[in-house]
């Protein structure tokens, strides 16, 4: 089967350039599969994921201003082109399903090109920033999300990442696939060392500030926090600040990216996060799998989806001192640690990309049979 993903870019580190990844190396290595990759604007860079040597790249070198919006002058004018190199790229691959990544300006065209062809438009954000937006938004704003809403019927399927997403969808073609696991390791933590872990991008919507300002509840239990993951300069600055404000700076420490993130895992105890809000964090996933049990706010809507009271502890939103309260309980109950861990770990075991990817393949038999 011909398989062709259309996505923006694939050279800056991100969830969904990472899962496309995983998806892309998996069709590819089996021998009846063809997959092509299309980005608008990999501005000649290399893949910042390891690809498959059967994939094949083409980029229609678009090239948006992305820091203007898409409906600014400079970015409609390149639209038509966008159009038209998508059209003359899809014909000359002449895939048999066709799968939008990310959220940019192709959603709203791809479905009404290639007619013949199933469209699939994955999410991986949350609907739930739009709740408000739909209803207390400009008229120009609420055309466009009754724009969005008819697009969306005429994709053959949108793929979600767990089930409560589907309340903000008015289609009926809503399929929900969680995203695989990217390791699951021989080993798991032994969950000796005194160490809370977490990590993603440093930006306003992990809530990083307001688990450091928990922290300040902990500082004294003899257990550290590392913070991995990088973002915009001044912001990682300002958590420093907050970090050395608090005096915190012996327990609380802003470790950067690493690619080595299963290993600091599996040196790890209790994975926390404390976000506004995650669709599906693969990283809780990968937390499981490295048998460490988790701590969260219960944010729309993803950590509900992953765990339960056996995996970890679920607090409601912004109850900072419950939080603080729950996770001090837990570092002094290493038997329970060790329980949650087991059981994060044998709930981890589903997500294994063998199982999830069956699903896919299962799907594109059922739209491709169809047509």
């Amino acid at each position: 089967m011909k398989i062709a993903f259309i996505i923006d870019q694939v050279y800056l580190h991100g969830g969904i350039e990472r899962v496309l990844s995983i998806k892309a190396n998996y069709f590819a290595s089996q021998k009846e599969h063809e997959v092509y990759i299309i980005t608008t604007e990999q501005k000649k860079q290399n893949p910042c994921y390891l690809f498959n040597d059967n994939v094949i790249f083409k980029d229609l070198e678009v090239n948006y201003n992305r820091k203007k919006s898409y409906f600014h002058p400079v970015n409609l004018l390149k639209l038509p082109g966008h159009i038209r190199k998508t059209r003359s790229a899809l014909k000359k691959i002449n895939p048999e399903v066709v799968v939008v990544c990310s959220h940019s300006v192709d959603t709203y065209f791809v479905p009404f090109i290639f007619k013949n062809v199933p469209k699939l438009k994955e999410f991986h954000y949350s609907r739930f920033i739009e709740k408000n937006k739909r209803t207390s938004s400009s008229f120009f704003k609420k055309l466009f999300f009754k724009f969005t809403d008819y697009v969306e019927t005429k994709y053959d399927r949108l793929i979600i990442l767990n089930k409560d997403e589907s309340a903000y969808y008015k289609s009926n073609n809503i399929q929900v696939i969680p995203n695989p696991l990217t390791f699951y390791p021989d080993t798991v933590s032994d969950l000796s060392n005194k160490r809370c872990i977490t990590a993603g991008r440093i930006a306003p919507v992990k809530g990083y500030d307001i688990l450091i300002d928990i922290w300040k509840e902990l500082k004294e239990t003899g257990w550290n926090l590392d913070i991995y993951g990088s973002g915009v300069p001044e912001y990682v600055q300002k958590l420093q600040g907050q970090i050395d404000e608090l005096n915190l700076g012996d327990t609380v420490t802003l470790k950067g990216s690493t690619d080595k993130i299963q290993k600091e895992m599996l040196d790890s105890s209790v994975f926390l996060m404390t976000s506004h809000n995650e669709c599906f964090p693969l990283v809780l996933l990968e937390a499981q799998a490295c048998g460490l049990p988790i701590v969260s706010f219960d944010c729309p809507y993803g950590p509900r989806n992953i765990i339960d009271e056996t995996t970890g502890i679920l607090v409601t939103m912004y109850e900072n001192e419950r939080f603080a309260d729950q996770l001090k309980e837990l570092m002094n109950q290493p038997e329970t640690i060790d329980q949650k861990g087991k059981n994060a770990r044998d709930n981890a075991d589903k997500y294994r990309l063998e199982t999830i990817m069956t699903q896919w393949e299962t799907m594109f038999n059922d739209i491709t049979s169809v047509v």
